[in-house]
């Protein structure tokens, strides 16, 4: 299909990136990645068969979308950077299962160009290399999708991945780890170095694999109020779950009460520090303090 050495090989990056007059734009969080094997290794760790569509946001160049068209069906890759245009149409040219949109996708409807560009008859998966500054406005936005995606598969910064992935008790746990274990089972796949990276960022990365579980046996009534009462148990991490309650909820005496009422009912000590409450504690936590009839303040 293709005789040329791979986009993603250091010395065809460098001549792309000269013969286009590229510089990595610092607003957009670009920094293209020249380590086939790292790029092989992501598409092996999204288990990318025939058998996928795969969305990918922010191609760069089309290193990783190159090798995720290898393998996959279709790849609808989402582009905001309009002066790559060009560069995707003669990078990834050898490619026929490819179409790259150039919108900025949390603006775009995704919905609608899966089903405009997609059969719809595949697994959807996401593979991406995401920028750093909007890591997670973009898997918050895929995780409230209404899209069937199978798994999702990013590489993000190392220190994000260590938050999205922490367990119960460990220091990175916080609200970003209850959100998206929520809706998510998280594993780091491994890390990256920056050393390859083309600018070389000044932290390191990881590849983390997010895949959808089902529902807890307990369920909030809505998701965005849960989430709001997740954010406000951890406004002050030092302050254990009593203390942050009152600066959610209030600390007139008829509050107090119910807020003791709550934890009580649930058997959790109110000198406890928020990082040692699993997703399912903060769910009984928010369907709980709904039913006392507390109201944030």
């Amino acid at each position: 299909m293709n005789n040329q050495m791979d986009i993603g090989n250091p010395t065809r990056t460098r001549a792309i990136l000269e013969k286009y007059g590229l510089s990595a734009k610092k607003s957009l969080g670009q920094n293209f990645l020249t380590d086939p094997n790292v790029l092989v290794n992501i598409v092996d760790a999204a288990e990318v068969s025939p058998d996928d569509d795969v969305i990918e946001v922010g191609p760069g160049i089309g290193s990783l979308t190159e090798q995720i068209a290898k393998r996959a069906h279709h790849v609808l890759a989402f582009e905001i950077d309009r002066n790559l245009m060009n560069v995707l149409d003669e990078t990834l040219s050898p490619y026929d299962n490819i179409t790259v949109v150039n919108q900025d996708v949390l603006k775009a409807n995704v919905n609608e160009e899966v089903e405009k560009n997609l059969d719809g008859q595949r697994r959807l998966k996401l593979v991406a290399n995401l920028p750093y500054y909007i890591t997670t406005p973009i898997l918050k936005t895929f995780m409230a999708s209404t899209l069937p995606i199978d798994k999702m598969v990013v590489m993000m910064q190392k220190e994000v991945a260590e938050r999205l992935t922490a367990k119960p008790g460990d220091k990175e746990y916080g609200s970003l780890s209850v959100v998206v274990q929520y809706r998510m089972d998280t594993q780091i796949e491994f890390d990256v170095s920056s050393k390859v990276f083309v600018p070389r960022p000044k932290v390191d990365s990881a590849i983390v694999s997010l895949t959808p579980h089902s529902d807890w046996e307990v369920m909030p009534e809505d998701d965005k109020d849960f989430f709001k009462t997740v954010h406000g148990c951890f406004m002050h991490r030092r302050k254990n779950i009593w203390n942050n309650m009152q600066g959610l909820y209030g600390k007139n005496p008829e509050i107090k009460a119910k807020i003791q009422n709550v934890l009580d009912d649930l058997g959790v000590d109110p000198q406890i520090r928020p990082e040692r409450l699993t997703v399912l504690d903060f769910i009984k936590l928010h369907n709980r303090i709904k039913q006392e009839g507390l109201e944030r303040k």
